[in-house]
């Protein structure tokens, strides 16, 4: 007699199949700048891609800059930003003035460009308090340290904004290290459950400082962890300015709608180190993949894209490269121009009401700062 074979319950190769079927990258152009996928095209003028590629050209000399002057010791903590530039100025691009903005430490050229004076970032960058009190009418908050931890405030400040009754949206970043931590969950869930306007962007560029993604989870891709908490998730080539763009407005017009929020994983890569505290990327990453991905460069890529428009020139991007370097060395004459912190600015920031041991603690730092 025959034995019964069992059938089995989960085909997990069919399951994970029909998953990965359902999150290819969108992209709109490739790397030569041809519009691959015009289906995606997004909804811009000339003259607004113009400016997108202006703000991108702007950004990557002030990242130059910022390296330059971290290594001069004029800059304190910094995070390179070359290479995600698609990432995180094209997500911007997307919002509105009224959108509240909650950056990863990395993500200060959206802060920039959504009003904060450059003076402001660079004493953020120096620590200084002055750094940190940014004007009333901005709707954006310091970038945060604790890796994920602005996941779980972006809920909060969407909930609050879906209370108000406001058109408007809470968009957030973290890297794809960021995706490995408990805040990331909580945050999309608790968006979820009140499908609250919150934008949740993943820049996965490939490494958590040294870690590997492929080492931090095993599932094929960080946005589909999004549909266990009931979120609609999307991978999007994170080189390609036009395919973010689309991708984010997207989620913004669905979260506007009371939709709810969206989970964006932008596929990129940062070109420089982690930070510039003491990490080598040499120690973890090949000179193979850096050239791989010097071929899929966000600003060379668009740049090709708008010369075959007749939109842009070498004298256009000069002109910009003029401006940025002028802009920054204004903002660091004006950043250096701001007293020193002193122990005390600490200790009096501390608390509206000092405790009795900080209480102490500004006496002995008064006297010790007066002689």
């Amino acid at each position: 007699m025959a034995i019964k074979q069992k059938k089995v319950i989960v085909d997990v190769k069919k399951q994970f199949a029909a998953i990965a079927k359902q999150f290819e990258p969108v992209q709109v152009l490739n790397e030569n700048g041809e519009v691959v996928n015009p289906e995606y095209m997004p909804d811009l003028s000339d003259e607004k891609m113009v400016e997108l590629m202006e703000r991108m050209v702007w950004t990557r000399v002030l990242d130059q800059r910022s390296t330059s002057l971290n290594k001069q010791g004029r800059l304190g903590f910094y995070a390179p930003t070359a290479g995600q530039e698609a990432s995180q100025l094209a997500t911007h691009f997307a919002l509105e003035q009224e959108d509240f903005i909650l950056p990863g430490y990395r993500d200060v050229p959206q802060l920039i460009w959504h009003g904060l004076p450059l003076a402001k970032a660079f004493l953020f960058s120096r620590g200084h308090f002055a750094g940190n009190q940014y004007p009333k009418d901005l709707n954006l908050v310091s970038p945060q340290i604790i890796i994920g931890a602005q996941y779980v405030q972006t809920a909060g400040v969407a909930l609050g904004i879906q209370k108000r009754g406001e058109k408007s949206v809470a968009i957030t970043y973290t890297g794809d290290g960021g995706s490995s931590q408990g805040d990331f969950y909580e945050g999309i869930n608790f968006a979820s459950a009140f499908k609250s306007p919150a934008i949740f962007v993943i820049q996965n560029n490939g490494f958590a400082i040294s870690v590997p993604r492929e080492l931090q989870t095993a599932a094929p891709t960080l946005a589909q962890k999004a549909v266990a908490a009931g979120v609609p998730g999307v991978v999007v080539d994170g080189m390609d300015p036009l395919a973010v763009y689309a991708v984010t407005r997207e989620a913004r017009e669905r979260a506007i709608n009371g939709e709810g929020p969206t989970v964006i994983e932008t596929l990129t890569y940062r070109f420089g180190p982690h930070t510039l505290a003491g990490d080598d990327p040499t120690r973890y990453r090949t000179k193979e993949m850096d050239e791989e991905w010097l071929l899929k460069d966000p600003i060379v890529r668009f740049r090709k894209f708008l010369e075959s428009k007749n939109l842009w020139t070498v004298e256009q991007e000069e002109a910009v490269i003029e401006r940025a370097k002028e802009e920054i060395k204004e903002a660091i004459k004006e950043a250096d121009a701001i007293p020193k912190q002193k122990v005390t600015d600490l200790l009096n920031n501390m608390f509206e009401t000092p405790t009795s041991n900080i209480a102490e603690q500004i006496a002995i730092y008064t006297e010790k700062e007066s002689k």
